[in-house]
């Protein structure tokens, strides 16, 4: 690493109605380095990356690139420049093809035309690399939402540039994937490319970290090596006050109470559906959190979406409160006390251009119907009061929910499910893309409903985070159901056991 910066921010603050998103911020990033941006979520953190690639114009301050002061009014710009995103969204056109998306804007052309077969064989070079292989001809929402962001990945990769700013690239990938994509991004570092790595994962952090920048409030709280910075250290400053590194140690040795037997609010007995899911036999209890444990690809959204009626299932038999019924669309599933939050929050969850307002009585009016209009007024005081509850950081109800970060639009989601008051929610990674505190947060006022009685599937990627608040934990592998264990008494090893084909 060498001693000047290659990018460089001097007192740079930006506002924007309401909000004081960034205040006099020295940020510095080196050539031949891996520097992560840590902080909670309305930190400024996507402000700052977004000021940096010239997506907005700072209010006061500089940026300089290479030692040299820059002006970007445009991200086209910021990448002419040698600065390439890859945003925490996966921002890629699905109904083009693999090839496509990762040529878009520059395709090879030959004799005046696309070069088709120079653009094919570079997109598998490029996507080899990552240790992917797919057919870059079929179009881009044929694949699953990881070889999607594997595909993002691939394009920002395969261009060269000074700057590489990666916005919690591996929300979406597994263990493997994940060490995959290190291990290229080590060798990227080698090679003197600087990486700004933006994520919510501490263990990810240490894996591949140089050094770290906390965000807090808009502001710089400081600059560490990584090496120098404990973990317990990092998130009490991330979250400003002590406190937080006892919850954290306490969340990590307190289990969920064993719950006595009682009559399960929903089972599903050998339900599937062909090409989808196989046969797979599930209980969700009052007043209990049933995780869903497994790989990407195993099955746990799946299920989810069979549950719920995204997806309908061609066998089996589902039985809410004793009788069996048939959920041949969420809106059946809603009917009958069913919430659910899923994965992809910008595809399936929330109405970008909607007001927070608008997002979170979305729930509420469908289930009262069209006729029965919910005023104004009313539906300011439900959202009114979720956003205290929950501490959505926005300017106020009216604000488009697009413009939230992903975890105030997050716990938005969570608000339109609550509103409903539900007897079961489903929640698909729920956390996906939250800082820590943010997490214990959203899982306190989870357990919190459970413990009145909610009914609660829980998935996430994060075995320890299952393991932590599940009752019970239902292990799938390959697309089925291999095991169901007591979350009590589990341990991440147990589970990660049976994920690999161990036995009980």
């Amino acid at each position: 690493m060498t001693d000047a910066p290659v990018l460089e921010t001097i007192g740079l603050s930006k506002s924007f109605p309401g909000v004081r998103a960034l205040h006099d911020v020295r940020f510095r990033l080196f050539p031949g380095e891996v520097h992560t941006l840590m902080g909670q979520n309305g930190a400024g953190k996507s402000t700052l990356i977004n000021v940096l690639t010239g997506v907005h114009e700072p209010d006061a301050g500089e940026i300089r690139l290479g030692g040299e002061p820059v002006h970007f009014t445009a991200p086209l710009e910021a990448e002419a420049a040698g600065i390439q995103t890859l945003y925490q969204e996966v921002n890629l056109c699905p109904n083009l093809s693999v090839a496509e998306n990762m040529f878009a804007g520059r395709q090879p052309k030959r004799r005046g035309a696309i070069d088709w077969r120079t653009i094919h064989a570079r997109a598998q070079a490029a996507l080899a690399a990552l240790n992917v292989t797919v057919d870059v001809t079929k179009s881009l929402d044929t694949y699953p939402i990881a070889v999607q962001q594997m595909v993002a990945i691939a394009r920002a990769l395969s261009v060269d540039a000074r700057v590489l700013i990666l916005d919690e690239p591996t929300s979406s990938l597994d263990d493997g994937e994940v060490t995959r994509l290190f291990d290229v991004l080590r060798k990227l570092r080698d090679s003197g490319l600087a990486i700004l790595f933006v994520t919510h994962f501490l263990e990810q952090t240490y894996a591949i970290s140089d050094r770290i920048t906390v965000m807090r409030n808009g502001e710089r709280e400081g600059e560490y090596l990584a090496k120098d910075l404990p973990v317990e250290l990092l998130v009490s400053k991330m979250v400003g006050h002590e406190r937080m590194t006892e919850r954290l140690e306490r969340a990590a040795t307190e289990a969920p109470a064993e719950q006595s037997s009682v009559a399960p609010f929903l089972e599903m007995r050998g339900v599937a559906r062909r090409g989808v899911m196989n046969p797979v036999d599930i209980d969700v209890q009052p007043g209990q959190i049933l995780g869903l444990a497994g790989l990407l690809g195993s099955g746990r959204t799946e299920t989810a979406r069979l549950l719920f009626g995204a997806e309908r299932s061609d066998a089996g038999a589902t039985r809410i409160g004793g009788k069996t019924v048939k959920l041949h669309s969420p809106r059946d599933a809603v009917r009958h006390g069913m919430g659910y939050c899923p994965e992809d929050r910008k595809k399936e969850g929330i109405v970008a251009d909607l007001s927070i307002r608008e997002n979170i009585i979305l729930a509420v009016q469908a289930r009262r119907g069209l006729w029965r209009c919910i005023g104004k007024a009313k539906q300011r005081e439900i959202a009114n009061r979720y956003i205290q509850q929950f501490g959505i950081k926005a300017r106020d109800a009216e604000q488009p929910i697009g413009l939230l970060s992903g975890g105030n639009q997050q716990k938005v989601l969570l608000a339109r499910w609550l509103a409903t008051e539900p007897k079961m929610l489903i929640l698909d990674e729920p956390t996906r893309g939250i800082d820590v505190a943010a997490k214990f947060e959203i899982m306190d006022r989870v357990l919190a409903l459970c413990a009145k009685g909610l009914s609660i599937l829980f998935i996430s990627s994060e075995v320890s985070e299952v393991v932590r608040v599940s009752h019970r934990i239902a292990v799938l592998r390959d697309r089925r159901k291999v095991a169901e264990v007591a979350g009590h008494t589990a341990s991440e090893d147990d589970v990660y056991r049976l994920i690999a084909g161990g036995s009980e």
